[in-house]
Formats: C-alpha cells, structure tokens, sequence
C-alpha cells in the first residue's frame, strides 16, 4: 500500500466525497464521520427499528433473500439471517484485491452508509471506520461478484472481518479476522436488523476501485502531455500545432485543455519550431520538372501533430468517468432504502451498477489510447531510421555490442498488444443469474478491475517510454539544452529512480520502480 506521508485531515465520509478523498484514504489517509450524518444515520435506524417492531414486510428484513423473499422471517430471527446472509455470499475466489483497493472500496460502502437510507446501527458503522483507522485490510477474493445487487460476493468479505471471522491483512501480514481484530484492539460486532444486508448491498466494490482508477489515470495523463512535449522537443516538432486556435474551431473541452497546457508547458523551450506565419514563399528556382524535391516538411508525424486531439479526447473520457463515479460515491446504492423523514421504505435498484460499468468501460479505451500514443513515440525514438541522429536503441555503450533499450521497446509492445487484448467491454456480458432473479446484470466490477489492470500496465509502458526520453535528452546535451522546464522536471523525476543506461544492464527493476511511482497514490514528492 502507498503511504499517505504529507499530514492532512480525516476524510469525512458523511461529507461530499471525491475521488481524491478515496485516494487519500487508500493510501493510507483516516477517515472519521461528522455529526450530521450519525443523526442521519441514527434517524433511518430507528424508523426501522419501528418498523421492524411493527412487524412489517421489508424486504431483507422480515423476508428471505432473492428469489427466496417469498419466505417471510419473523423479526426474532433478525441476527440469524443477516448472518447467514454473509455467509452465502462470501464465496469468492481468486487472488485478494490489492489492499489499496480494499480499502477503497470499504471507504466507498462507509460513505453510502452515511447518507443516511440504510438503516446501520451506530456500532456496526463505527467498526468499519475502525479498521480503516486501524490499518485491518479484509481478505476479499477479487472474482464473484456479478455487480447486479451491486457487490455482495466482496463485500461479504469484508463483512466476515467485522464478524470476527474471515482473514485480514495487517501490517503485511496474513491473520484470521478475530486475529487481526484483536491485533488492532476491536471486538467483532453482533448484526443487527438489516445490518447484514447494509453491509453487503450496492455498488461498493466496483465504484471504489473506479475511484483509484481515476486518480491513477488523471495522473497517467498528466505524464503522458508532459512526455509528448519533451517527444516533440527531441524532434524540432513544430509548435503551431499546439496553437490554442485549433481548440476555438473544435472546442472539445479536453481539446481545450490541451492546446492551454501544452502551451503551459512549453513555455522556455528553445527546441520546438515556430510557427512562420504567414507561409514562407517557395523559392524561385524550381527543379526541372517544376518540383522542389526534398525541402523540409511542413508538419510532423501525428504523433506530435495530433497530441491535443489524442489527448483532450483521453481528457474527456476522464472526466466522463469521474463524474460518473464521484455521483456514485455521493448516492445511496442499497435496496431497500429507509426514508426516516416520512417513514417510508422503498424497494428498488439503486444497486444496479450500469452507470459505473459503463465509464469503466469508456476509460478502458482512453487509458488504451495513452499507452499506443507512448509506444508509437518510444518506436521512433529508438529507430536509427528516424530518430535523427541519436544512437541506434539510445545505446549508452557500443553500437551492435551494447543495445540499448532494444528489449524495453519491445517489452512496451508487448504490453500495448496485451492491453488490447483485455479490451473487450465488460459492461455487454449481462448473464442470468440467481434463478433469474438477477436477469440482468451490469459486470461493473470486473470492469474496474480490467481497467485497473489496464492502467498498471499504462503506467509500465509510460515508465518505458520516460526512461528513453531521459537517454534522449542525456544524448541531447542535457535538460539544459533549451528543452522546456516540464521536461526537465519530468528528466530529474526519471533520474531519481532510474540512473543513464551506459553499458547493457538489465532494465525490469528500473521499469518496475518508475511505474510504482508513477502509480503512486501518494502525493508525489518535490
């Protein structure tokens, strides 16, 4: 897990949630809950405390589960179904999520729990705040769950933990959940009316896994702009391309965006070609068959022309994505909702998590876009054939004894071909399920998984490709050779994981460690 280092406040679950705060919070960051939302809380708890008391048909409550709710349970057995209901769900399989996304996602079921529409008991809401501040990482198997009564399959997992049983990661290390419980010195909780199915119900595990995906994508982004200047930098590119103009006559907002920062960006450089304006007059003796053969080209490849338009439309998406996510991290996701204000309970699908399956999807594609534009820019970079002039694979020692980042180039076009590869939506595969009870179902969060492997592997590619700029600029005459002070920055960041590569020497440990850092959670460091 990243470590939150820079101090900084609780995150307040209760309050207006972004996707920063998820991040902070997996991290490391703590978390606590504001007065008006214990009251919010407390009030749906006991409007359904009434309820129950009155014996009315809720759905979860006073009746089975699924296709099965047309068995009604009296209010005594309360504690037995909301734990059996835990214990049929927690059925996953797989290797355990990551625990930066554990905690995410235990961070985004606090949060829908604090609206207010869920009825928890003030206990069971405290216990979950407690493990998040107390570093107890839930065990949760990441394949199971079809995101249709949002995430039970995960979320019974965490709510093992709570139960006392379970596993748990703390500090690194593996124990049951009553071990790591009484490691961190809490007691596990006894569940109380719907307390099983607050904590299991909605769309938790694929929209806080969404929330990381955003974050390490914005990120990702921000690198990749900064990269393409410094590509473009090495080539002479020419700057009217960035010129904000071409935004104004197609004013996509991410198109905007990236002319404004490019230009940002580029302010200082000495490298890039500027604009002739108006068009320089061809010259005056024409070749014999009335054609100036071979003069310099007005324009560059797409992969510098194009960059504002590649990259406004990955911004976009981006913003697509997240704002889909934090409207969902902000929403009550469980079924059925309590309304203490009027003491109604309203059965329905805030659960469905199509909304989250969908961006996922979308930025599935940007993130897939970033990683060809970087590959496409290492190619040329490293091809003796156009890269003009700089050495064969940017070899530091002896051409054709030393290579270079020969093998790291094809490396990066062997994970852009397995990016692609992974590239099938999710969101499309609706399967029956749950005797066709569930009879659609969104996928949402095998889709913010895919994609947070996705954007691993962008964060490896893009690790690649700054490693080949930093030779570049080396063999350019240095970051102070006129290249602009994004690209120095973006050198000195490279050079304090990864030092000039001289003579051949194994590169996966430098790739490795570059990624970790461009996928860092954490606030990156001066």
């Amino acid at each position: 897990m990243d470590s939150y280092t820079i101090a900084a406040p609780p995150v307040d679950l209760g309050s207006q949630l972004t996707l920063q705060d998820i991040g902070r919070i997996a991290a490391g960051g703590a978390v606590t809950i504001g007065p008006a939302a214990q009251q919010r809380m407390a009030e749906a708890s006991d409007a359904l405390a009434r309820m129950v008391k009155e014996r009315r048909r809720i759905y979860g409550v006073t009746t089975g589960f699924g296709p099965l709710a047309e068995h009604h349970v009296l209010p005594e057995q309360a504690e037995r179904l909301q734990r059996s209901l835990v214990y049929h769900l927690a059925s996953g399989v797989g290797a355990p999520l990551p625990v930066a996304q554990v905690r995410a996602v235990m961070a985004a079921r606090a949060g829908t729990l604090a609206r207010g529409f869920s009825g928890i008991g003030a206990s069971t809401f405290s216990l979950l705040l407690d493990l998040l501040n107390q570093g107890v990482s839930p065990v949760v198997p990441e394949m199971g769950t079809v995101g249709a009564s949002g995430d039970l399959t995960p979320l019974s997992h965490i709510a093992l933990v709570l139960l006392g049983e379970g596993e748990a990661f703390v500090d690194g290390e593996r124990l049951s959940g009553a071990g790591a419980l009484a490691r961190a010195g809490l007691h596990p909780i006894r569940l109380g009316r719907k307390e099983g199915l607050a904590l299991v119900n909605g769309t938790a595990a694929m929209t806080g896994i969404a929330a990381l995906n955003g974050v390490r994508s914005r990120a990702l982004l921000d690198l990749s702009l900064r990269a393409a200047l410094a590509n473009a930098e090495l080539f002479g590119g020419h700057q009217e391309a960035f010129d904000p103009r071409f935004g104004t006559v197609r004013p996509h907002p991410g198109q905007l965006w990236a002319h404004a920062e490019l230009g940002r960006l580029a302010c200082g450089s000495t490298r890039l070609t500027g604009s002739e304006q108006p068009p320089p007059v061809l010259e005056t003796l024409p070749d014999d068959d009335g054609v100036l053969h071979y003069r310099a080209m007005p324009q560059d490849p797409y992969s510098i022309r194009c960059v504002p338009q590649l990259l406004g439309a990955v911004r976009d998406q981006l913003d697509h994505h997240d704002r889909i996510v934090e409207t969902e991290l902000n929403s009550a996701t469980d079924n059925p909702l309590v309304f203490a204000d009027d003491g109604h309970v309203l059965h329905g699908g805030n659960f469905f998590g199509q909304h989250v399956a969908y961006a996922s999807d979308s930025l599935m594609l940007a993130v897939i876009g970033i990683a060809v534009h970087a590959e496409r820019c290492l190619a040329r970079l490293t091809d003796p054939r156009r890269n003009e002039g700089l050495p064969a694979f940017l070899t530091g020692g002896t051409v054709g004894l030393d290579s270079g980042m020969m093998g790291a180039q094809v490396t990066a076009t062997a994970l852009v071909a397995e990016m692609r590869s992974l590239a099938i939506p999710a969101s499309i595969q609706s399967i029956p399920t749950n005797a066709d009870n569930q009879d659609v179902v969104t996928m949402g969060t095998i889709a913010a998984r895919k994609t947070a492997r996705l954007v691993e592997l962008c964060g490896h590619v893009l690790a690649i490709h700054a490693i080949a700029l930093s030779q570049a600029i080396d063999f350019a005459g240095g970051p102070s050779a006129g290249f602009a002070a994004s690209s120095r920055t973006l050198a000195a960041r490279v050079r304090r994981t990864v030092p000039p590569l001289g003579r051949d020497r194994s590169l996966a440990a430098d790739i490795a460690a570059l990624a970790d850092d461009f996928l860092s959670l954490a606030p990156e460091r001066a």
